[in-house]
């Protein structure tokens, strides 16, 4: 029978040590004839990022030696960091941003010679067997330079081969090496909001003979574009109001399955795949529909679509091998893993997984996907997870506490995930609500453009209400509400902290507090985000104070806590420390802890270890229960 407890103070065996003792990342899944290739991110090797080469038989090999981690930073956010040829392997070291050959034996040699150059979206030239890559400048005063480029993997040298926008992404080219494609925007458009894919013809000694723009609708965002084996040119565009499908044809756009689905995601980084081909006249592709995600493959003739099962409504990284899909998956009872899935038999293999141990399903919380009223008239969407621990029930006339997470971005998105940091909550007897707000992605453009002119409004109204939502329903405690979030989800946490008064604390993972001072001190990738969340500035400047909760302080009257990286150069420590000077000032009970060699997003075990386990003590001070782990205890100021 369980054991009647205080929720909350639920006794799990999922703790931190259990979540960091076999934990990696997998990211930026590649495939050649004969094996995959991923990153591993491992928080136990200081966030190293390990390349690791695997066999269809499953055997494994590390292709990055100890000291070097392969990582880009361009856009601060990365992606697109390693390609593949034969026997070579081309991969940019995060320690200097430069790009080194690996080949199997060997040790890494490196190939670039400027300094103060980041690269992304590495591909090889199949006439000249040069790297094509974007390249970020920042050897000039201002903002970095942002070309595509030619690198003689021999001496080094680089040629510009386009220059002339601010953005440069996706970098394809044809199997004969005759036509190469690519993605270009510019200032103040983000890529979701306005992309423009370019093709030209190369001579065969790989000039470029003629640049022809794509002609599509005015104001779409262009993801992903790849030729198929026969060389033709297939691309995702928004121009119907959801990323869909397209074929390059007389100097327009084939539609190949019109959809209310979306088979694109937002490019906060390089090298992303929703779909591959297995041969000349099939695609494999991943879509996403109401936030969850599903395979199919695609007749590149009839248009005809099969519908492929699979239990993994969160896909990442579509590719082909053979007849065999690979991607990295997860459920919410399936932790992030490299997938193949066999498209004969339908049979899938896990191939490799982020987590190794195994864990009694009676501690695991199952999300359901809900929609609510905002305050607009419209349907917010949200995963709710209730508390979950075969050995306890709350005590009898009691509701548990809810966590409300706000997702970063904020043009992103949450999926349904194995997150065992949301069930590290809803173990110890937490709700948990995981918010796709207006603006977040897979629901169609209408939906993300909702949070246009209006970030800190619909963000925080759909938080609120989903709280409320939940409230009203008799499921959560409504003087138990707290509510987290990082980077732009921080930004809302404090927004909903400040303006709403609603939560009884929260927590806030390097969140923004001032969007004026952020202006001045962000990086070129988002220096004119705001002026599609916010408005232009310095005409809209009263609208940015309005949003700041750093202006606002006297209406925050419940504790934070901070958590910062003092390395972050995407929202710097600043940030924090003004909210943490203001709430001390106020005499508001307040915590703050900083992390030497954390930038934007924690990787390495400690600090992930630090962070969970002070979030969870600061909200059982807060609230008022006994926490079920020995935890060390935090300073938390103005509190006794």
């Amino acid at each position: 029978m369980p054991e009647q407890a205080n929720y909350g103070s639920f006794r799990s065996p999922i703790t931190t040590d259990f979540i960091l003792s076999s934990t990696i990342g997998l990211d930026e899944l590649k495939v050649d004839a004969h094996a995959i290739y991923y990153l591993e991110n491992r928080p136990n090797e200081n966030g190293r990022s390990v390349l690791v080469k695997q066999t269809l038989e499953g055997l494994c090999v590390d292709c990055t030696p100890a000291g070097y981690s392969v990582r880009s930073s361009v856009h601060e956010y990365g992606g697109g960091s390693y390609c593949l040829d034969g026997d070579r392997i081309y991969f940019q070291e995060a320690s200097d941003q430069g790009i080194y050959r690996y080949e199997e034996g060997l040790a890494p040699i490196k190939i670039t010679k400027l300094h103060n150059t980041r690269y992304a979206d590495m591909v090889v030239d199949p006439i000249t067997h040069n790297l094509l890559a974007v390249r970020e400048d920042h050897r000039g005063q201002g903002e970095p330079i942002n070309t595509l480029v030619c690198i003689d993997i021999e001496s080094g040298e680089e040629k510009i081969i386009d220059d002339g926008h601010d953005f440069y992404a996706s970098i394809v080219i044809s199997s004969d090496g005759r036509q190469i494609a690519w993605l270009t925007w510019d200032q103040p458009d983000m890529p979701w909001d306005h992309t423009k894919l370019w093709i030209a013809k190369r001579d065969e000694h790989g000039r470029l003979e003629s640049k022809t723009r794509v002609k599509l609708a005015n104001r779409d965002s262009v993801f992903g574009p790849r030729f198929s084996p026969d060389d033709q040119l297939y691309f995702v565009s928004d121009q119907s109001g959801y990323w869909n499908l397209y074929r390059y044809e007389r100097g327009g756009a084939l539609p190949l399955c019109p959809m209310k689905a979306e088979f694109g995601r937002p490019q906060w980084i390089f090298g992303m795949s929703t779909y591959d081909f297995i041969d000349a006249t099939t695609i494999a592709a991943a879509y996403c529909q109401e936030g969850i995600w599903h395979l199919m493959t695609i007749d590149t003739k009839t248009r005809a679509t099969t519908s492929l099962s699979t239990p993994y409504p969160s896909m990442h990284y579509i590719r082909a091998i053979g007849h065999n899909i690979l991607f990295i998956g997860a459920s919410a009872t399936t932790a992030q893993s490299v997938i193949l899935y066999d498209v004969t038999s339908g049979e899938e293999t896990i191939m490799r997984k982020s987590f190794d141990v195994m864990i009694d399903p009676g501690y695991l919380s199952s999300p359901e996907s809900i929609a609510y009223e905002t305050p607009d008239g419209l349907m917010a969407h949200a995963f709710y997870y209730p508390p979950h621990n075969q050995d306890y029930i709350g005590t009898p006339e009691t509701l548990p506490p809810l966590l409300v997470l706000s997702h970063g971005g904020p043009t992103s998105a949450t999926e349904q995930v194995l997150d065992f940091r949301i069930q590290y909550y809803t173990s110890r007897g937490f709700a948990v609500l995981h918010v796709n707000y207006g603006g977040s992605t897979g629901y169609g453009r209408g939906y993300r453009e909702r949070l246009d002119g209006r970030w800190g409004v619909v963000d925080v109204d759909d938080c609120v209400a989903g709280a409320l939502f939940l409230a009203d329903q008799g499921k959560v405690d409504r003087d138990k509400m707290v509510i987290r979030g990082a980077s732009a989800g921080g930004y809302t946490t404090l927004c909903a902290l400040t303006f709403a008064d609603v939560f009884a604390a929260g927590a806030s993972y390097y969140g923004i507090s001032d969007i004026e001072a952020l202006i001045a001190d962000t990086h070129k990738f988002e220096a004119h985000y705001m002026n599609r969340l916010i408005g232009p500035y310095p005409m809209m400047r009263d609208v940015y104070r309005k949003r700041s909760p750093i202006h606002y302080v006297d209406n925050l009257n419940c504790p934070v806590i901070f958590f910062q990286g003092l390395d972050d150069h995407v929202v710097p420590p600043s940030q924090a420390q003004k909210m943490v000077d203001a709430l001390h000032q106020k005499a508001i009970p307040v915590a703050y802890l900083t992390f030497e060699g954390e930038g934007h997003g924690f990787r390495q075990a400690d600090t992930i270890k630090k962070t969970l386990e002070a979030e969870y003590y600061f909200y059982s001070q807060i609230l008022g229960f006994e926490p079920a782990d020995d935890l060390l205890p935090i300073q938390i100021e103005n509190f006794s």
